[in-house]
């Protein structure tokens, strides 16, 4: 197949929906022809070649910072996308294109399908429909809603990954929407660990990780403030991710007395960042919602029990008690005991350890791509038999 996704977001820009359409891009590009319009930032090529993608990056305006966009340079993109789509489509044909968020991708993939006449599948990653923690989230505001129903209508398909997703969308955009769950993928982590002493860490102190954006949807400020009461377990706290939130989560630790146990790693390398999940105790998130949380898999595929929130995609593949543990959103308390408790007791984290390495070995990407290869045939077959003007 000739695929094309189109995504505002793809790496280094933006976050795990990027990321994950990178992983699913490189490895269909194993047997077909594989192409991605995505947003061009400061000194990123106009085009290139990468892991055997062919990346076209359209102008995008208003963009500050790589980890995350904005509104204006949203709305950017679906004018560049549609133009710099159009352009490409007149030199290259595709047999089906796949956007990646309903908002903004998705008015971008509608046109060009309706331009070059192949089908398009929309894949939502949950923020595109719900964001508690934003004031602009569609869910919010009936001219988006009306917008967004419309794209999702007019889908050849709808890709959700996770129940939680699929379940917003029927709750906030119709009951008649109907989609295909195809949970999302990770690549296996490379090999090897980080020595604690190289973080100023002895062996008796506890490490809590996790990955992410520092923006408010993370909620991380809660982490912070759970670690005075994480004191006799000696507990640090590790991120691995940058954003706007950064600052002020220094600031907050500085004030609680725990600046020396928070650890801000930013951007880091793969095998880094398997190395830090590896010599952690716990993963652990306070995130308001994700449409299915790639970071939770990478603690579980480097043997870590999870502790987070039950609100959101997660809770397809987590099951308290056994993966970790599920908290009622925003229960800052019973979060901390939780995570006291799992320090305490060694046994328990090696048993559940043991579960989430047994568990996400059916969440690889090969197994996501599988899934998309089949649905991309029966949308192209389908397409086919359509009778067409």
């Amino acid at each position: 197949m000739r695929i094309l996704f189109c995504n505002f977001e793809y790496p280094p820009l933006g976050g795990g929906g990027g990321v994950v359409n990178a992983l699913l891009a490189q490895e269909l590009a194993k047997t077909h022809e594989v192409a991605v319009l995505t947003s061009r930032y400061q000194d990123l090529p106009a085009e290139s070649v990468e892991d055997g993608v062919r990346v076209i990056r359209v102008p995008t305006y208003f963009r500050t910072q790589l980890p995350a966009a904005n509104i204006p340079s949203m709305a950017a993109y679906v004018v560049t996308g549609i133009l710099g789509g159009r352009r490409l489509l007149r030199k290259t044909e595709f047999d089906v294109i796949n956007s990646h968020f309903v908002v903004p991708s998705g008015p971008v993939g509608a046109q060009l399908s309706k331009f070059a006449n192949f089908p398009h599948v929309i894949s939502v990653h949950g923020g595109d429909l719900y964001d508690p923690s934003k004031k602009m989230s569609p869910h919010r505001h009936g001219v988006l809603r009306a917008v967004i129903r419309c794209l999702l209508t007019k889908a050849d398909a709808i890709v959700g990954q996770s129940v939680n997703t699929l379940d917003n969308m029927s709750k906030y955009y119709g009951s008649d929407l109907s989609g295909v769950r195809i949970p999302l993928g990770i690549t296996r982590p490379p090999q090897g660990t980080v020595e604690r002493a190289s973080y100023g860490l002895t062996d008796d102190d506890m490490v809590l990780a996790t990955v992410g954006r520092l923006v408010p949807r993370k909620a991380i400020d809660q982490m912070v403030a759970m670690l005075p009461q994480l004191s006799e377990c000696r507990a640090h706290l590790f991120i691995v991710g940058s954003g706007p939130e950064e600052p002020k989560l220094k600031e907050q630790a500085a004030s609680l007395g725990v600046a020396d146990r928070l650890h801000c790693l930013g951007f880091v390398s793969e095998e880094e960042k398997a190395g830090v999940l590896r010599m952690a105790d716990l993963f652990v998130s306070t995130s308001q919602h994700e449409g299915f949380g790639l970071v939770f898999l990478e603690g579980m595929a480097c043997g870590l029990p999870v502790v987070c929130y039950d609100h959101g995609g997660q809770t397809d593949f987590l099951e308290d008690g056994a993966t970790g543990h599920l908290v009622p959103l925003n229960d800052t308390a019973q979060f901390s005991e939780k995570c006291l408790s799992l320090l305490n007791d060694a046994e328990t984290r090696q048993a559940m350890a043991a579960e989430n390495l047994r568990r996400v070995e059916d969440l690889f990407i090969d197994s996501c791509a599988r899934a998309y290869e089949e649905l991309f045939d029966d949308v192209l077959r389908k397409h086919r038999d359509r009778p067409h003007p």
